[in-house]
């Protein structure tokens, strides 16, 4: 890990390393030097070591060492993140009895140009770095906001000055890529007034809001006597445009205080538009390979709006082990339990242990805090490495501590963290760096929409587990800042290191982390509507594309002339084969044709009002088929697709309002099926 000492003060994390973090010259050892005589070896051996570690944090045990803190883990007192030194502590015993096999993932150093590099091409502008002229780039820059674009242009200069010191070979100028003429550039961008959630501004139309609290998923979280303060969030506007003015760097500092009790949380109420709101399961993977693109470079924009240097971790990839549960890559463990269960999203194994503890371990009394034994828990991990796959292991004598413990080393031992090498250390600045809890979240959500798939359903399904767990505090005395506590060290420090300055440091920051995740889980897995209105202006500018080009095509034209002459002929007598009614493209305006495959009655017009929803139309074909629908479509929950067109697939809210959808995307068709899980 190393530290950048800033004017202010302030530290920013700019590497992350598992077991052998790098250590500044002097920082260890004056930091130990420093410690009273109360806290020699003979004395510490009293205490037990998660204790003297808070006590070491403390005002009152240890001088203030010689660089600042950071400004959240200065405002915990150090008794209220016991639990979190415990469970680092808990961690490394765990390793040294040899329960988990060491890894160690080694950073590669950046030569100047590789990280603006590396950058270009994981936002999907790798054209630029190569110099072709492919369709995919240039509709993702026709898309772009204004923050965006110089986003993109800020790093492609970067990279293009590098390179001419470096002489490798002739660049573009960035003037060429964004249509400009002089040294002031300006910019060809998407309008940033608010438009309807999926693309289309329609004409003298005002978008109608309603409310959908989040705060159904986290009530128990709050201090009844102290109710939160609400604030409304957006998904019209790009987060980067909202941007308007920034706190001085002095009130920064003085706001940069989080309380540990549950009601300091703002409750959200986001606005939500006639389009409904869409799920990251709601997309096809095309659109959300889209949507990772677009989110890299709106989190680059917003972190350059907030005056907020965006750090990335450059990793060598490190093979993991190819079978197995524990130590396995997610990508790896759901290539190979797809076998047995084709389309699972979580591995079977750590399904299985978020169930164990579902059935029998919510009201136990400190789940997650009190360890296991650690000898019990090697067992049982050798045990169900032998016999998981053969469905010869025996859940009953897990105890439900042991599952608990089982559950956090195979998140420890996943090769690559859960949250990404890459972007841990975008996780820390963003509480590090941002004081208001509202800029927080935005900055997290965008970070989740970069999530791998895989990576983001297995954190998905863990913090709808530990939002259960926090549901029965009552019983199990764990509320929402204890779990956090005890869930960060297994999620930000790995694999049992011995636990430094720097780490301590981000203590705090990191518990905070998990609990904005599990208090705002619902929000986090909602695409935001003005990345979606991207997508499907990118799709469009594709379209448009390739008709240019087919334009050009001799044998196409050919084609054309040829299905000319046909429709010119006779009408075909009764009885020849004709396209299905809900591919025909000769239906009035207003009027969509909706088609149902596993309903008895499989295609049906619709004429659509200003108030037509997408679950009347559910409602309809339920009612129209309701003694002869399909065997296979019972049981299952339907739902209304959008297909084609702008869009690769979109599952519809039930609560959006077809007319709006529809003139959104005039060339979809709509279909009838069971919603993806």
């Amino acid at each position: 890990m190393t530290m950048e000492m800033k004017d202010s003060g302030s530290v920013v994390l700019t590497a992350y390393h598992p077991h052998s973090p790098a250590r500044i010259p002097g920082m260890e050892q004056s930091f130990v030097q420093d410690i009273p005589p109360s806290h020699s070896p003979s004395s510490r051996k009293s205490l037990p070591r998660c204790r003297r570690i808070n006590r070491m944090l403390s005002n009152e045990s240890a001088p203030p060492p010689a660089f600042s803190r950071s400004n959240s883990q200065a405002s915990m007192d150090s008794t209220s993140m016991e639990d979190f030194w415990c469970e680092v502590e808990s961690i490394k015993e765990s390793s040294e009895d040899g329960a988990e096999e060491a890894m160690l993932l080694e950073f590669k150093p950046a030569d100047e140009g590789e990280l603006e590099a590396e950058w270009l091409q994981d936002v999907g502008l790798s054209t630029l770095i190569s110099g072709a002229e492919e369709e995919d780039g240039q509709a993702l820059l026709s898309t772009l906001t204004r923050t965006q674009a110089a986003a993109v242009q800020k790093r492609y200069n970067t990279y293009t000055q590098t390179l001419r010191k470096k002489n490798k070979h002739t660049v573009r100028d960035v003037r060429d890529i964004f249509g400009t003429t002089d040294s002031s550039p300006t910019f060809e961008t998407v309008p940033v007034s608010p438009v309807p959630s999926n693309g289309i501004q329609l004409p003298g139309q005002k978008p109608v809001w309603k409310s959908v609290s989040s705060n159904s998923c986290l009530d128990c979280g709050l201090d009844k006597g102290s109710p939160s303060i609400t604030e409304e969030l957006s998904y019209e506007v790009s987060f980067s445009e909202s941007i308007t003015v920034l706190p001085k760097t002095q009130e920064w500092l003085k706001n940069q205080r989080f309380k540990k009790e549950d009601s300091a949380l703002p409750k959200f109420l986001v606005r939500k538009s006639r389009f409904g709101l869409t799920e990251v399961g709601d997309l096809s993977p095309e659109d959300m390979k889209k949507i990772r693109y677009l989110s890299l470079i709106e989190l680059t924009a917003f972190y350059d709006a907030l005056g907020v240097e965006l750090k990335r971790n450059r990793a060598e990839r490190v093979r993991g082990r190819e079978n197995g549960l524990f130590g396995v890559p997610l990508t790896v463990l759901l290539e190979n339990d797809q076998k047995k269960v084709p389309g699972i999203k979580v591995p079977l194994i750590f399904q299985k242990l978020l169930l164990k503890l579902e059935e029998t371990g919510l009201e136990t009394e400190g789940i997650l805090r009190v360890p296991g034994s650690a000898s019990r828990v090697k067992n049982l991990h050798q045990e169900l490495e032998a016999k998981f796959y053969e469905d010869t292991f025996d859940w009953d004598q897990v105890r439900n501590n042991d599952a608990a413990g089982l559950l956090k080393m195979f998140i420890r031992e996943l090769p690559s963290p859960l949250f990404t090498v890459e972007y841990l250390p975008a996780f820390i600045t963003l509480v590090e760096k941002i004081s208001k809890i509202k800029l927080q979240l935005q900055a997290l959500h965008l970070l989740i929409m970069l999530l791998p798939e895989a990576n983001r359903d297995t954190a998905k399904a863990l913090l709808q587990f530990l939002k259960k767990v926090v549901a029965n505090e009552g019983k199990n005395k764990m509320n929402l800042w204890n779990v956090s506590m005890i869930v960060a060290p297994n999620l930000f420090i790995y694999k049992g290191k011995r636990a430094n300055q720097q780490e301590m440091q981000a203590a705090a920051t990191t518990a905070h982390i998990v609990r904005l995740l599990i208090r705002y889980q619902d929000i986090l897995w909602t695409v935001p509507s003005f990345l979606i209105s991207q997508v499907r202006k990118m799709n469009e500018a594709a379209m448009n594309s390739s008709k240019r080009q087919l334009m050009f095509d001799k044998g196409v034209r050919k084609l054309l002339r040829r299905k000319t002459m046909e429709r010119e002929r006779p009408e075909r007598p009764e009885g020849a084969v004709t396209f299905p009614p809900y591919l025909q493209s000769d239906i009035p305006e207003g009027v969509i044709r909706v088609y149902a495959p596993l309903h008895s009655k499989v295609s049906m017009a619709i004429q659509l009002n200003s108030q037509t929803k997408a679950k009347d139309i559910l409602a309809r074909f339920h009612c129209e088929n309701s003694h002869g629908s399909s065997q296979n479509m019972r049981g299952q929950i339907q739902s209304l697709h959008e297909i084609g067109g702008n869009i690769g697939q979109h599952c519809l809210d039930p609560d959006a309002y077809m007319l709006d959808v529809y003139r959104a995307n005039p060339q979809a068709e709509w279909v009838i099926k069971p919603k993806a899980s």
